[in-house]
This record gives structure tokens, sequence and C-alpha cells, in this order.
């Protein structure tokens, strides 16, 4: 698996993630064992997504060591003025004394604490009760903002991106300032990026699956990316893109497919805080 580093104290994250998005508590335990199985290492959830105590079942359950596993989760936007407490709960929810990543998770322009967030977030990682912190779905504005009136750039913004939305300004500003790029919905979310022509043809063209081209583009971009699935035979695939390259034609007819569609809500007008 690989990994790259974080701009924190040489942290490195597994570059291929499983996130828990839209999976019941329920369901998530059975799901996150599995990719555990399949070698995933990195386990992205979120206070919103109401399944923090199922990721926690399944690293309680695992043989995994604690020091081999990657955990991410993040703060929800009705909690930027009660960081602490926040990160406490979900810490309990998750089993876990200590997190590997901590994000804000929107940045809810109407209700601005997010620079409040983030400090709360920079005292967090100072007493080492999380090993990095960033951001998701922050714009270039909100970084800017924050890396003027703050002390620590976050180590990685977590924003949508797939073929159809590549977001390369916002990603060449992440590389200019040592920010990683973290993908969410990097296979379009199933509402059509994986029947493009142009990717069955690269499909056939490797001996791969569309999703695990799609994949393969970002991984090759230099992103980190969490594909969530439920499905033990997807959750297999979905790992296995480390051992084909695609060539520059390849990358050219992936990004070719870029029509600037964004699926989620856009950060500079969200500000759901329930």
């Amino acid at each position: 698996m690989n990994t790259l580093l974080l701009n924190t104290n040489g942290v490195q994250i597994p570059q291929l993630g499983f996130g828990v998005w839209r999976v019941p508590d329920d369901e998530a335990a059975t799901a996150v064992s599995a990719a555990l199985k399949a070698g995933y290492r990195s386990i992205d959830t979120a206070t919103l997504y109401q399944n923090e105590a199922g990721v926690g079942r399944a690293l309680a359950g695992s043989a995994v060591p604690r020091e081999k596993l990657f955990i991410t989760t993040k703060l929800w936007n009705s909690d930027h003025d009660r960081v602490e407490a926040a990160f406490e709960g979900s810490l309990k929810l998750l089993g876990l004394d200590y997190l590997d990543l901590y994000l804000i998770h929107w940045p809810v322009p109407e209700q601005d604490r997010y620079v409040e967030a983030w400090r709360g977030l920079e005292r967090l990682f100072k007493d080492g009760r999380v090993r990095a912190i960033g951001v998701s779905n922050f714009t270039v504005g909100n970084l800017e903002r924050l890396m003027e009136e703050t002390q620590i750039v976050p180590s990685i913004n977590q924003i949508e991106l797939h073929p159809n939305f590549p977001q390369a300004e916002v990603r060449a500003f992440h590389e200019a300032n040592g920010i990683l790029t973290e993908a969410w919905s990097p296979l379009g979310q199933g509402k059509g990026l994986l029947e493009e022509p142009a990717l069955g043809t690269l499909a056939a063209k490797h001996g791969r699956t569309p999703a695990q081209i799609v994949l393969r583009w970002h991984i090759q971009l230099g992103n980190v990316v969490i594909p969530k699935s439920v499905t033990p035979s997807r959750i297999r695939e979905n790992i296995d893109v480390f051992e084909f390259t695609l060539d520059p034609e390849d990358m050219a007819a992936i990004g070719a497919l870029n029509t600037d569609t964004r699926l989620g809500p856009d950060p500079a007008t969200f500000n759901r805080v329930g």
C-alpha cells in the first residue's frame, strides 16, 4: 500500500482508504471488518455519518495492531464551538484513545466559526490527542484565512473530486502549500461516471474495471482516495489498483471527462448545522 507524507511530524497516510459515508451503524462493523481483511488500514468516518460506534466495533474485533491503523473522523458543523467535547465523544464511540486525523467537516460560512474550530484542533494536536489535523470541503479562500490567522497549516483537505469535477485550481493550491488532497465521492456516486465510454475503453485495455481505472487515476494524480462499498467483492476490487499504470494518453483521456459538475453541496453556500 502506498503512503503519502503529511506535513506534521512525519505522519504518513495510506493513499487508499475505506470510507463509510451512508453506511448504517449496524452495517458498519461488517463492512469495516471486510475492508481490514482485504488489506485496508485507513478508515474514514465522521460524526455526521452516525456510524462511529459500528466502526469502533470492527476495530475492537480486529487483529490488526492499533499502530498499523489510520483512523479519521470529522467535527460536525454544530460543534465548531465545542471541539474538545465533540472530539472526546468521537473517541468514546470509536473505542480509541487517540486519532490519527481529525478534520473540520465543512467551513459553514454563515456561522463563521471555522477559525475558532481550527484553533481547537490545534490544541488537540499540541496535546498529543491526534497525530494530524486537517479540513474537509474548504475553499482556497477558507484555507488562506486559516493560514493567515492560525499557527498550523492543515495537513489535508478532503474535497469532492472525480473525473467530472477534478478541482485543478484547489489541487494546485494544496500542492503549493504542502497540503494533501483527499477525494470524497471519488467514483462519482454511481451517477453515470463509470458508464463513460472512455472509461470502458481503458478498462478493456488494462483488463480492469472502470472503477479501478478511476481509482488509479486518483493515485497517479497524488490524491488520497477513500472509496466506499459494503460489497466484499467490490471492497477487494477497489484496493487492487497498485499493480498497473495508466500512461499519459490514458490520463489525458480521463482528464477530458471534466465537466465541472459538482454532485455534493457547494462549500461556499452549505450552512447546515443540524
